[in-house]
């Protein structure tokens, strides 16, 4: 059950399995972050496409936060 992680659990769960993508602005340029399941940066790609391919490869599951 979800409700008995312990907080170090919780932050864990999922980092193998899923990673977070987010617009970011660098330079005034738009980006786009990818971050592991615990927050870990991982990258940043100059378009969506790309960061969804990267995370794919890298037998991680996306997900795009707005």
């Amino acid at each position: 059950s979800l409700k008995k992680l312990s907080p170090q659990d919780f932050l864990n769960f999922g980092v193998q399995e899923i990673a977070y993508i987010r617009a970011v602005h660098i330079k005034d340029k738009k980006a786009f972050a990818i971050h592991a399941a615990d927050g870990t940066p991982l990258s940043v790609m100059d378009t969506l496409d790309t960061a969804l391919v990267a995370v794919r490869h890298n037998d991680l599951e996306p997900v795009t936060v707005h």
